[in-house]
């Protein structure tokens, strides 16, 4: 395998579209494939190449070929797989598959199996890091799969992340980034508070921040997102609904382990009260919507 392997990735959202970037700024050949024209066309401007179906992804000019997934669900990843045009159904020997969508340990533990079964290789790999860290190729990866699968993927994955750790088997990755979400998503509940009560009482953001750095309610969290929280800036680095998905995909695995998550319940009915209010598609910074801190009519 050269140093540069060509790449293929399902998936141009928000975090597609950005880890599609970082390969082509890393002299990657990338091909694209998404069910909508308008983003392919975006990531053949920045030199990519777009396909006709996801099957394509996988053809390569050497032994085998590496498709990267940045999906929404379980169901998704599975018809981009394993459906009529998928990945996985033209020529399975040899090609890996990176999947660096946040769905079901159960079924990813499935799909590694059924890929195994048909010559291909599997690797869960969620992130956390957000578009700024695939941007910078910073981003913090939790890797499920065997041990040879892993060790292919690595060429690929070094470009995109500045911490990478091998898990387990299939599944284990998956089980790390829900722990990963709950940690995550009641952390911005708790920016959010803090951020009203900020705005409430009129103090500046940045020195707010300052005088936080160095003790203990310091964090990555509060350095990346307070401001974003503090002064509503609803950029798009995720999405509401993505969060919605993981924290209720951490509560039913705790649910069949035994385990109960009250905190994390009430954060995940407080995002699934933003998505249904018609914010699932908004940045996390919505939260703010919750204390009356987003100006009326705006309603990213």
């Amino acid at each position: 395998m050269t140093g540069h392997p060509e790449v293929g990735v399902a998936g141009l959202g928000v975090m597609g579209s950005a880890i599609a970037r970082r390969l082509l700024e890393r002299r990657r050949t990338v091909r694209v494939y998404d069910v909508r024209q308008d983003a392919m066309a975006e990531l053949a401007g920045d030199g990519a190449e777009p396909v006709d179906s996801a099957a394509l992804l996988a053809s390569s000019s050497s032994s085998s070929a590496t498709v990267i997934l940045s999906l929404n669900t379980a169901d998704i990843v599975e018809q981009v797989v394993f459906g009529p045009e998928g990945v996985l159904t033209a020529a399975p020997e040899g090609v890996l598959v990176i999947d660096m969508s946040s769905i079901d340990p159960g079924r990813t533990r499935a799909f590694a199996a059924r890929a195994a079964k048909l010559g291909a290789g599997w690797v869960d790999a969620p992130l956390s890091g957000g578009v700024p860290g695939a941007e910078r190729g910073e981003l913090t990866l939790m890797l499920g799969g065997e041990e040879e699968d892993v060790e292919r993927a690595l060429p690929v994955l070094d470009a995109l992340s500045s911490r990478l750790t091998h898990i387990g088997p299939p599944g284990s990755g998956q089980l790390v980034k829900s722990v990963n979400q709950v940690l995550v998503g009641c952390g911005f509940a708790a920016l959010a508070e803090a951020a009203a009560l900020v705005r409430a009482a009129g103090l500046p953001p940045r020195q707010v921040r300052a005088a936080l750095t160095g003790g203990r309610a310091d964090s990555v969290l509060l350095q990346e997102f307070f401001l974003k929280f503090a002064e509503v800036d609803l950029t798009p680095t995720g999405r509401v609904s993505n969060m919605v998905k993981d924290l209720e995909a951490a509560r039913d695995y705790a649910r069949s382990a035994g385990v109960p998550l009250p905190v994390t319940t009430a954060v995940s009915e407080l995002h699934r009260w933003l998505a249904a209010a018609g914010h699932g598609d908004a940045d996390n910074a919505a939260l703010m919507h919750y204390y009356g801190s987003v100006p009326t009519g705006d309603h990213s």
